[in-house]
């Protein structure tokens, strides 16, 4: 059995206990929040200990945990978790900063640990098929990909504006579709509703010329979550709310067979197959960095209305 653990039981956070506790071969041992009514009442639920300070769950002896805190605490939580032998799936973005994210990378590899970042579109089954279908040659050379993320405001997201929040999923994204890393961003964004920039459009230059696009906001009064990928042989459109992929070509307007299941099952059902074989995650420390660091230059275009080359 894998002795596992979540520290932070939010509105994510209560998901990952939830699927924990149906896994099989699994151990759900405890859960953590500073929210001691809240851990207490999920605790009870789910039959599991509740502790309001981490570590003391860190003291049960897990295999892995789940650290599903706010951004500005995932470096001080995931070192405390390493600190203790734990394997770690930390939530995206990996860390607020690039230079928190490699104490962060360097701490698991020097512990002989798995360090998975929790892109969870990675693990939608349609990302996976589209993926496929790309890899296939079905599309021809991909020249575009574009995205759409767009809702109303969630208001406990408090700590980091929109391109860290939701931009970060499709940088991402695009980057796996492309299996390759951005090397130029410039975003057009702003803040004219919240305290953080709640819409932008970012744009990302890969090898060849190849372009993605990435548009967000918290202003839309509905949720959409798309993509849309170009070939020279044909279209393929995403939906990542529906799993449902479709492709054209010339000739032909084509669902694909995309078999449905929870992103978050498969993404964790993922990390526990690290921690038992030590395989490497998909979205390791490094993927997870790459995206922060995109997102970051993309904020600082916005604000310097500036081009930003990828270091």
């Amino acid at each position: 059995m894998i002795r596992v653990g979540v520290i932070g039981v939010g509105a994510m956070g209560q998901h990952h206990v939830r699927i924990y506790s149906e896994m099989e071969e699994v151990e759900l041992v405890g859960i953590s929040d500073v929210d001691q009514k809240r851990v207490q009442e999920l605790a009870d639920q789910y039959g599991v200990k509740a502790f309001t300070d981490h570590n003391k769950l860190l003291d049960e002896g897990l295999d892995a945990v789940s650290i599903v805190v706010p951004t500005t605490l995932h470096k001080k939580v995931t070192l405390d978790a390493i600190n203790s032998n734990t394997n770690v799936l930390v939530e995206k973005p990996i860390a607020d900063t690039l230079e928190n994210a490699d104490i962060m990378i360097e701490a698991a590899e020097k512990a002989g640990l798995t360090l998975m970042v929790g892109h969870i579109e990675r693990f939608n089954p349609a990302t996976s098929k589209m993926k496929e279908i790309i890899e296939s040659g079905l599309l021809g050379r991909i020249v575009s990909i574009s995205t759409r993320r767009v809702g109303p405001y969630n208001p406990r997201i408090r700590d980091v504006g929109i391109i860290l929040d939701l931009g970060v999923h499709d940088i991402d994204a695009i980057s796996y579709m492309y299996a390759s890393n951005v090397s130029e961003v410039y975003a057009i964004a702003g803040k004219d509703v919240h305290s953080q920039e709640d819409h932008a459009s970012i744009m990302l230059r890969f090898e060849d010329n190849r372009a993605g696009v990435a548009n967000t906001n918290w202003l839309t009064p509905h949720k959409v979550r798309k993509m849309e990928v170009i070939g020279v042989d044909g279209v393929g459109y995403l939906d990542y709310i529906d799993q449902t992929v479709t492709i054209h070509d010339a000739n032909w307007v084509r669902d694909a067979k995309v078999e449905k299941g929870e992103p978050l099952a498969k993404e964790l059902e993922h990390f526990i197959e690290c921690t038992r074989t030590g395989k490497r995650p998909i979205v390791s420390g490094i993927e997870g960095k790459h995206a922060l660091n995109v997102a970051l230059a993309a904020i600082e275009s916005y604000n310097t209305n500036k081009l930003v080359k990828i270091k």
